[in-house]
C-alpha cells in the first residue's frame, strides 16, 4: 500500500521532503508523460509553467487535476470514484470506436490495443483520467488514420446554434428590457450596467446546450423563461471584474467548451470588443470530441464566416513582442492551445502560456475547466472567471483572484521604464557623451546568475573608469524583483530599437578574464572560454544589433563576429538559463 505522503491538496505537492516522496512524485510525473526533463518537447518547463500557476518556491510541483482526484491518485489501491472515472473515459472510447470505424477487424484491434492499456492502469491506478483519454484517442486516430472524425458533428452544431443566435426568438430573449428598472445616475454607468446585464444573459444561453444538440433550437428555446436569463449574482460579478476595464479596457483569454456553444461565445467576445476590451481565444490544436480546434475553420463555412475579421496567430512558439504586436493590431487573437485533450499546463503551448501571463482576466467556460481551475487549492496568475451549468445543471458563474503573491508588469509599465532609459540615452547624447550598449551573458550558465551579475558589474565599472564621456548602459542594473526574462526581453528590445545606442558591445572571453583579474581571482572552469555567444539572449540582441546597424550604419558593433552566435534559436521560455546547444 502507498504510505500517506501527507498531500491533503495539489498546493503541497513538492520535491524536497524525503527521498521517498520524490521518488513518488518523479514516479507520478513520468508514468503520466509530464515531465520536463524526460520529454522537453512535449512538455512545459518549469518556468512556462509558472507563467501561469503560482508555485510558492522551486521545489513546488504543479499537479492538474482537482484536490478531490488527489487522494484517489495517490491510493494503490481502486477507489470506487476513481474506478468510475477510469470507466467514463472507456466507455467514450469504445462509442468513439464504435461510431467511426466500419471495418470490424481494424475495430476490434483499437478496442482490444486499448483494452490492454486500460487494465495495465487498473493494476496501477496512478495516470490522470484525462491523460487516459489522451491515450486512447492518440491510438484511435494512428490506426484509423481519422484527423477529426467530429468534424460533420461541429459543422452541425454551429450550424444550429447560429441559427438560433439569428433566431427572433433568441433576439427577443437577449433584448428584452430587464425586470425593475436600473437605477440611471449617469449614462455612462448606466450603459455599463446594461453592458453587463447582456452579458450575463449570453453566457447562460452558451451553456444551454439544447441549442444546438438537439433536434430543433426552438424545442430549446419553449423552455426558456425570461426570468431564467435573469442573475443578479452574476450580473454584479460580472460588474466588479470588469469595472477595472472600463477606461483602457482589459486584456481577456477567452477558453471555451464545446463547438455549437462557441457560436454563443463569439457573440459573448464581440460584446466584450465593443466595450473596449481585446480577447485571445484558446481553441484545441487537434480532436477532442466536439471541442473546437483551430483547424475548424477551414471546414466549416459557418465557423468562417464568424471568425472573419480574426487575426490568426498559427506559431505555436510565438514571442511576447510578436503576441502583444498581435493584439495591439487585432482586437480577436485567435490562438491553439497547443493541446488535444483536456485543460492540461503541461501540455499547451508557449503562445498560451504568454497568452496567459499577458492576460488581465482568464473567462474559461465548461466544466472540466471549473474543475481543473476552480476545484482545487492550486493559485494561478491571472484572475479567473468561470461558468458552466453544475450537476443539477443550475448556471455557476466563480470568480478566483490571482495569487497575492503575483507580481504583474503591464505592457505599459515595462514601455514606461523603456522610456525612461531612452530619455537617460537622448539626455547624454545632447551632452556629447557616447553611448553604448553592453550585451553580456547573465543566465545563459545555470547556477551562476549571480556570478554573472557580478562579473558585468566588475567589468563595466572598470570600462567606465577608462572611458571618457561615455554612458554605458549595463542591464544587470535595471532588473526589478518579479521580472522573467520575458519582462525582460520586451523591455530592452524597446530600448535597442530606439535608434540611440552609438556603440553596441557584445561580452568577449577577455572581458570575463578581466572581470575575475579585477575581482582577484582565477577563472573557474564553469566560465573558462565562455563569451557572449553562449547566450541565446545575446544571440536575439545580437540579430536586432545587425537590423539596426542597417537602419543606422553609423552604429558600431563591437566583439565575437556575428555567424559566432547564430548557432542557437531563441532564449528559454520565461527563465534567465539559456536554452541549450541542439
Amino acid at each position: 500500500m502507498t504510505p500517506d505522503y501527507g498531500f491533503t491538496s495539489v498546493a503541497n505537492l513538492r520535491y524536497g521532503r524525503s527521498p521517498r516522496l520524490d521518488a513518488w512524485l518523479l514516479h507520478f510525473m513520468t508514468e503520466n508523460n509530464l515531465d520536463h526533463a524526460i520529454d522537453p518537447e512535449k512538455n512545459a518547463s518549469p518556468e512556462q509553467i509558472r507563467f501561469m500557476v503560482a508555485l510558492p518556491d522551486e521545489q513546488s510541483v504543479y499537479g492538474p487535476f482537482s484536490d478531490r482526484r488527489l487522494p484517489l491518485l495517490l491510493s494503490s489501491r481502486m477507489d470506487a470514484g476513481l474506478r468510475r472515472e477510469y470507466h467514463e473515459k472507456w466507455v467514450a472510447l469504445v462509442r468513439l470506436v464504435r461510431r467511426f470505424v466500419g471495418d470490424r477487424a481494424l475495430r476490434k484491434r483499437i478496442l482490444l490495443l486499448c483494452s490492454h492499456k486500460y487494465r495495465m492502469i487498473q493494476a496501477t491506478p496512478i495516470i490522470i483520467p484525462s491523460r487516459l483519454m489522451k491515450r486512447f484517442i492518440t491510438i484511435f486516430l494512428s490506426l484509423c488514420g481519422e484527423v477529426d472524425p467530429y468534424r460533420g458533428i461541429k459543422a452541425r452544431y454551429n450550424a444550429q446554434a447560429q441559427e438560433a443566435v439569428e433566431s427572433p426568438e433568441l433576439d427577443r430573449m437577449l433584448n428584452v428590457c430587464p425586470d425593475g428598472a436600473l437605477a440611471c445616475r449617469r449614462l455612462s454607468d448606466f450603459r455599463f450596467d446594461l453592458d453587463m446585464v447582456e452579458l450575463t444573459r449570453l453566457m447562460i444561453l452558451s451553456t444551454l446546450s439544447g441549442l444546438w444538440t438537439g433536434p430543433y433550437y426552438q424545442a430549446a428555446c419553449e423552455t426558456i423563461r425570461d426570468k431564467d436569463l435573469e442573475d443578479q449574482r452574476a450580473t454584479r460579478l460580472l460588474a466588479e471584474t470588469f469595472t477595472r476595464g472600463r477606461n483602457k479596457g482589459l486584456k481577456v483569454l477567452y477558453i471555451p467548451d464545446t463547438s455549437g456553444g462557441l457560436m454563443l461565445d463569439l457573440r459573448i467576445i464581440r460584446t466584450l470588443i465593443r466595450q473596449g476590451h481585446r480577447v485571445m481565444l484558446a481553441l484545441k490544436e487537434g480532436f477532442h470530441f466536439d471541442g473546437p480546434t483551430f483547424w475548424d475553420r477551414f471546414h466549416d463555412p459557418v465557423l468562417h464566416r464568424q471568425l472573419d475579421g480574426a487575426h490568426f496567430m498559427e506559431d505555436n512558439r510565438a514571442s511576447k513582442n510578436a503576441l502583444l504586436r498581435a493584439l495591439r493590431e487585432h482586437p480577436l487573437l485567435i490562438i491553439s492551445d497547443g493541446t488535444r485533450e483536456e485543460l492540461n499546463f503541461y501540455r499547451t503551448s508557449v503562445t498560451f502560456a504568454r497568452a496567459w501571463k499577458e492576460a488581465d482576466l482568464v473567462l474559461a467556460k465548461g466544466e472540466p475547466q471549473h474543475r481543473r481551475l476552480l476545484r482545487t487549492a492550486q493559485e494561478f496568475t491571472r484572475d479567473i472567471l468561470c461558468f458552466h451549468r453544475d450537476e443539477d445543471g443550475a448556471f455557476s458563474l466563480r470568480f478566483k483572484p490571482k495569487a497575492e503573491s503575483v507580481v504583474k508588469f503591464s505592457e505599459g509599465e515595462l514601455l514606461g521604464k523603456a522610456e525612461e532609459l531612452i530619455a537617460a540615452m537622448r539626455e547624454a547624447r545632447s551632452q556629447g557623451q557616447t553611448v553604448m550598449f553592453y550585451s553580456a551573458i547573465i543566465g545563459s550558465i545555470p547556477g551562476q546568475t549571480s556570478m554573472a551579475i557580478k562579473v558585468v558589474d566588475t567589468f563595466v565599472r572598470d570600462l567606465r573608469a577608462k572611458l571618457e564621456h561615455a554612458y554605458i548602459i549595463n542591464p544587470a542594473e535595471h532588473f526589478e524583483e518579479g521580472m522573467d526574462a520575458d519582462d525582460l526581453m520586451f523591455m530592452w528590445e524597446t530600448v535597442q530599437r530606439s535608434g540611440m545606442i552609438q556603440v553596441w558591445r557584445f561580452q568577449t572571453a577577455q572581458d570575463i578574464e578581466r572581470s575575475f583579474e579585477l575581482m582577484g581571482s582565477r577563472v573557474p572552469p564553469v566560465w573558462a572560454g565562455k563569451d557572449s555567444t553562449f547566450s541565446t539572449g545575446c544571440t536575439k540582441e545580437m540579430r536586432i544589433a545587425l537590423d539596426m546597424q542597417r537602419k543606422y550604419p553609423e552604429m558600431q558593433i563591437i566583439g565575437p563576429t556575428a555567424e559566432r552566435f547564430f548557432r542557437r534559436s531563441e532564449y528559454g521560455v520565461g527563465k534567465f538559463s539559456d536554452q541549450v546547444l541542439g
